[in-house]
């Protein structure tokens, strides 16, 4: 007997910023995997199961969870922001394709979530407001040589860019790396985005230049945003600048 396996993205942090969708998946299923602290984010019943892992055991969590729901289990898999941009829905899918071939039978969702550009942009104003693309600085799953190649390209390309797993204890250099990559660029005026928590209650947005971009202000918590060489500050009195890119390309002030 077959059960249900739905992927579900929780938002940022803030209970606010969960959808009705994913809140009714939540209350539907019966067992749970995911990261500790995402799990600890659910108010689940006494009849609800939580099975928590390490954030570096994606496919294993995601292979336990298959195993579950072909066992006949209501399964929900847990992800911060989007469940689909750097997270489980691809390791699920990996899961499938290389492992069981009975799991590709079991009755699969994806439910989105607000994902961590999207809250800190919000913050900021409208950088996504033209083309935009996301990058993980982790060189846990490509080589940093890719990395770089890709940074240099959508940057030539004017293309503004949300930087997700930006440092951390095991790579601290490599947001340095990527601003020092991004100046050779880029006008050293162009908008940088320091978005950590965004929703949360310790949330911390700050607004910079590229030459200012201190890159030990960031945590793995904080989504960085660098504009294009056409994303533009409004000053406003007393209050934090808005960023936006304008929508159409090559637009004037």
């Amino acid at each position: 007997m077959s059960g249900k396996l739905v992927i579900v993205g929780l938002g940022p942090g803030s209970p606010e910023q969960i959808t009705p969708q994913a809140s009714a998946a939540v209350a539907a299923a019966e067992v749970f995997f995911g990261y500790g602290p995402y799990l600890d984010r659910l108010a689940l019943r006494p009849d609800q199961r939580r099975v928590a892992s390490d954030n570096r055991e994606e496919l294993s969590r995601a292979k336990a969870a298959l195993h579950a729901a072909a066992g006949g289990a209501h399964v929900c898999v847990v992800s911060g922001g989007d469940p689909g941009v750097f997270a489980m829905a691809a390791a699920v899918c990996e899961a499938i394709e290389e492992d069981v071939e009975s799991w590709r039978e079991i009755d699969l969702e994806v439910v989105p979530g607000v994902t961590a550009m999207l809250a800190v942009a919000a913050r900021a104003g409208a950088p996504l407001g033209h083309d935009f693309c996301a990058i993980s600085l982790s060189d846990n799953l490509k080589p940093w040589a890719v990395i770089e190649q890709r940074l240099r390209a959508v940057a030539t390309a004017g293309l503004v860019i949300a930087l997700y797993n930006p440092i951390s204890r095991a790579r601290p250099w490599q947001l340095g790396s990527a601003f020092a990559i991004l100046r050779e660029v880029l006008p050293w005026t162009t908008p940088v985005i320091f978005g950590r928590a965004a929703g949360r209650p310790d949330e911390a947005i700050a607004v910079t230049t590229l030459a200012d971009a201190d890159a030990t202000r960031a945590d793995m918590a904080t989504c960085v945003i660098i504009g294009s060489a056409e994303t533009r500050l409004i000053e406003r009195p007393g209050r934090q600048p808005l960023v936006y890119s304008p929508r159409a390309s090559g637009a004037t002030p």
